[in-house]
């Protein structure tokens, strides 16, 4: 048993604790920090834009906007906003591999490469470091095996990272028990590389990474409500455990966010 502390000592450091959080959401570390002494300006290339990967493993490729486009309800803008909720209940049809291809074109879909370290996407990110990587647990998606996937930006394919047939069960655990977290036919989980950011930014890094992350996460939304399927974001699990299923290190790159993705049992009416 470790010793109980005095209520006013518990007391000091919850407020301590407190005032850091409070200073994370604040701009002012910016006025403290010597962009001078970044990677960027020290002269240090930029990391990829995607991690490298082992071209013998099998890829999938993801269908293009002329074979998806037509699956996309046509809605208006606000109507689409005004119909987003966070679903937590999915049907059990299977998602097709054209509605999965256009969710993941919304999320971290590339639309121009400029070089070898940088591309703009259809979500913005801060200097267009995009410092995330997208997994795909794929549970009941056409044409695709239950199992981990990739997604390779620059070749817009999946890279299959291995076959599971557990992945209702095992994303439930690794999320606290929330079982609607593995009974989407696809979960998205995006990871974070966060040197891809600090390369530029320095220690002021990841307050713009988490802002990057909910642009992502909202073109998740939205795009989900065209296909007439839902999604809930998802910012509590076991990290340790979230990590330990996709095979990361835990502190070069970890996860950072989750949603899973099915068809919505009532699809709304925004038509």
């Amino acid at each position: 048993m470790f010793p109980a502390l005095p209520a006013t000592e518990i007391k000091e450091i919850d407020m301590t604790n407190i005032k850091a959080g409070r200073e994370f959401l604040k701009d002012t570390l910016r006025k403290k920090t010597d962009f001078y002494q970044t990677d960027q300006n020290k002269g240090i290339p930029a990391p990829p834009l995607q991690k490298p990967f082992d071209p013998e493993a099998p890829r999938i490729k993801l269908a293009l906007p002329e074979q998806w486009s037509k699956l996309v309800r046509e809605a208006r803008l606000d109507e689409l906003i005004a119909a987003r909720r966070s679903r937590r209940k999915y049907s059990n049809d299977p998602l097709l591999m054209e509605e999965l291809s256009f969710l993941i074109w919304a999320t971290q879909g590339i639309r121009r490469v400029v070089d070898y370290s940088t591309a703009y996407r259809h979500v913005p990110s801060a200097g267009a470091r995009h410092s995330f990587e997208t997994y795909i647990f794929a549970r009941k998606v056409q044409q695709l095996d239950p199992g981990v996937y990739r997604f390779l930006p620059l070749e817009n394919e999946l890279l299959l990272v291995r076959t599971m047939s557990d992945i209702k069960e095992s994303l439930s655990a690794a999320a606290f028990g929330q079982r609607f977290i593995g009974q989407g036919s696809a979960t998205f989980v995006w990871s974070c590389i966060p040197y891809r950011m600090e390369w530029r930014y320095g220690r002021t890094a990841y307050r713009v990474i988490l802002m990057d992350l909910g642009h992502v996460c909202q073109n998740l939304y939205l795009a989900c409500e065209a296909l007439g399927a839902g999604t809930c974001a998802v910012a509590a699990y076991d990290q340790e455990a979230m990590d330990e299923l996709l095979g990361l290190d835990g502190q070069d790159e970890f996860v950072v966010y989750l949603a899973p993705v099915g068809k919505a049992l009532q699809i709304p009416d925004v038509i």
